[in-house]
């Protein structure tokens, strides 16, 4: 592995681990919100011990996102310096907005862990609703720096210099408002499919069957509603894709040819070398549809585009195929839960739905991963869209592989760490946080 490439594996490596991270982050403040206020409204200690039992989880997550999110921090300055250099004057005010949301998120979480019995009980809750805004901030302002190097504003380039900066239009660029708004929902279905999964494994094995039902319903709720709505910002994205970055949009279809009646692709190989897609079914016109609301529009083709201003096309399209995929399977699972919530059908708690809903755990963080996949490999070969190419970001250090197998290493390591730790805390239900059990043992 040259130095170049470990470079960008380490990157993606890190992206990879700390998105996963994030997104739990992001979202399991929510859920204990949803739990707490539904226990200051009844009374009912289950859900009492629930938010307490999430709670937990957050703390865990917020940590272990702080330490991601340093590691790759630091993996700008040193592996990206030429741009940073050129391109931290420029949207550097997302990443120092996003320090002060992680601030105020430490201290509500702070709050919020240590304040049973000691605020004013709405105080408390309030907290907790802290920790969920700052949380989604944070993931706002980062991906609105994202956003940026999709769709460069906020300065003007001028024979190699960046000149007339302006910071607040670098920010509200024209691709942060589909970013996020497809990023946030799609935190919601991977990690409402994720714990509402693990707590259908537990209501299969029999055990603190009401404590896992409730939270079941709180994360399969919120997943199915998230599901749903996804689509609708896919297309929103898409959209803009097809607007502002037409050859990412040519990647993620491996559509070669600048036609009218441009088809939508599912499945196929694409083929580079000879310009064509192989074993693919092609629904006619329906991407000039989805792009341009006009079937007789045409949509541009990588043909017309310098094999070496090309994205990889095959991994882009293969990312968003999956992507695709796993958002349909989920949206589909989310039709057939809310069709039996509203109607009120028996086989709500049946055992094949709560199978499914354990076959869905990984499903929408490979989704998440796919989709980052063809946000960055879709841009490729460059760092800055149109600006700055990749190759003339990066300054490898010397003995760049090691430090990619160091911070692999890490990264698996605290992954385990973090599975260790959510095994115990779903091991303690009973003895902690489910007031029906036996075990239980009382907590102030």
């Amino acid at each position: 592995m040259d130095d170049f490439l470990a470079a960008r594996s380490q990157m993606a490596m890190s992206l990879g681990f700390h998105i996963i991270f994030a997104c739990i982050g992001m979202v399991m403040p929510f859920f204990m919100s949803i739990s707490h206020f539904i226990y200051l409204k009844t009374g009912n200690a289950l859900y009492k011990g629930l938010t307490k039992a999430w709670s937990r989880g957050v703390a865990i997550f917020f940590a272990t996102g702080a330490v991601s999110g340093t590691m790759l921090s630091f993996e700008l300055g040193l592996l990206w310096p030429t741009f940073m250099e050129h391109a931290g004057p420029i949207f550097g005010m997302p990443f120092s907005l996003e320090g002060t949301a992680f601030f105020i998120e430490a201290i509500a979480l702070g709050f919020f862990l240590y304040g049973w019995g000691r605020f004013n009980r709405w105080f408390h809750w309030a907290t907790g609703v802290v920790v969920g805004l700052s949380g989604i901030a944070s993931g706002i302002l980062v991906v609105a720096a994202n956003a940026w190097m999709n769709s460069p504003a906020g300065f003007d380039y001028v024979d190699g210099e960046y000149l007339n900066i302006d910071p607040i239009a670098a920010m509200f660029n024209d691709a942060w408002f589909s970013q996020a708004l497809h990023m946030v929902l799609a935190a919601f279905v991977a990690t409402g499919f994720a714990v509402a999964g693990v707590h259908a494994l537990m209501l299969l094995k029999g055990k603190n069957t009401s404590f896992h039902h409730a939270a079941f319903r709180i994360a399969a709720l919120s997943a199915c509603i998230a599901a749903l709505l996804q689509p609708i910002s896919g297309d929103i994205s898409a959209k803009d894709v097809a607007k502002r970055q037409p050859v990412k949009l040519a990647a993620m279809e491996a559509h070669f040819d600048t036609e009218p009646r441009a088809p939508f692709i599912v499945g196929g190989i694409p083929d580079e070398a000879n310009d064509t897609v192989r074993y693919a079914l092609k629904i006619p016109g329906l991407l000039s549809f989805l792009t341009h609301g006009d079937i007789d529009k045409p949509v541009m083709g990588l043909k017309d585009v310098p094999r070496e201003n090309r994205p990889p096309v095959a991994v882009t399209h293969y990312a968003f195929q999956l992507m695709i995929g796993l958002g349909m399977l989920l949206a589909a699972l989310a039709v057939v839960y809310l069709y039996g919530l509203i109607r009120k059908r028996p086989w709500l708690s049946s055992r094949w739905l709560l199978r499914l809903f354990v076959i869905a755990i990984p499903m929408g963080y490979i989704a998440l991963e796919a989709g980052w996949t063809v946000t960055e490999v879709g841009r490729q070969p460059w760092i800055i869209h149109e600006v700055m190419r990749t190759a003339d970001a990066v300054t490898p250090m010397p003995g760049i592989v090691y430090s990619f197998y160091l911070f692999t290493g890490i990264f698996i390591s605290l992954s385990l760490i973090v599975i260790f730790l959510l095994y115990r805390q779903i091991k303690m239900v009973g003895r902690l946080y489910d007031p029906t059990d036996p075990e239980y043992q009382m907590n102030p």
